[in-house]
């Protein structure tokens, strides 16, 4: 579904989020990127997704224990539903999301799953972020440097700053740019993006990186439930 209005107050976060969400929109960039939201509305752009923070309602900052970072949503109809990789119910899955499952197949030997929709995970403290959290249709990275980065980046930071130890999957350039915001006490796990042209390139290709496996042993080591995958 596409959004049909620029208004933060109908997008549903956890509680915790809150003081960060809103001292956000109340800033200069939190306020530009609503007038650009609506600009483009106005001019009829579609845009998606209709709930733009839904990694924020589904998983409250208390519950994260690992964080997997994406770049945008995916900018065909009915694909994108609010979390990184994740595509709705009954959408065909792009080839990255397939990789995602080829590694696990690999890693765990779990069979490829009956939907492409990565809630389950999100549900059990899984924060599937992107870091620009809207998009037009057929048009990759076009709501990218409008503002978002800004809020996503200080909600990496809130992760890393509070709570307990974490998991941080980075899996791409765009993502390890953002290990600055990590602080040392957290697990950072490094790969390539799951993408054909670099899922099965060196020097880190992420077919193989074992990262599924590897982030519940560190879990449990922390005395943490693994996840289900």
């Amino acid at each position: 579904m596409k959004l049909v209005a620029a208004d933060p107050a109908q997008w549903a976060v956890a509680p915790g989020w809150r003081p960060v969400v809103d001292a956000f929109w109340r800033s200069e960039d939190g306020q530009a990127l609503r007038q650009f939201l609506s600009a483009r509305l106005a001019c009829g752009a579609t845009v998606y997704p209709n709930e733009p923070m839904r990694a924020l309602s589904l998983t409250s900052p208390e519950s994260v224990r690992v964080v997997i970072l994406g770049q945008d949503p995916y900018h065909g109809a009915g694909q994108a539903e609010g979390l990184a990789f994740s595509v709705a119910d009954g959408q065909a899955w792009p080839p990255s999301l397939r990789n995602l499952f080829v590694e696990r197949l690999r890693d765990l030997g779990l069979p490829p799953p009956m939907s492409g929709s990565l809630v389950r995970w999100a549900e059990q403290g899984v924060l599937l972020l992107n870091t620009s959290l809207t998009v037009e249709e057929g048009a990759p990275a076009s709501h990218a440097k409008q503002g978002w980065e800004v809020l996503t980046d200080a909600l990496i930071a809130h992760t890393s700053q509070t709570g307990g130890r974490k998991v941080y999957l980075l899996w791409g350039a765009h993502a390890q740019k953002k290990a600055p915001l990590i602080d040392a006490r957290h697990h950072v796990l490094v790969a390539n993006h799951p993408s054909p042209l670099a899922a099965r390139r060196g020097p880190m290709p992420f077919i193989g990186c074992g990262h599924f496996g590897l982030a519940n042993t560190w879990l449990e080591r922390e005395g943490l439930a693994a996840v289900d995958w």
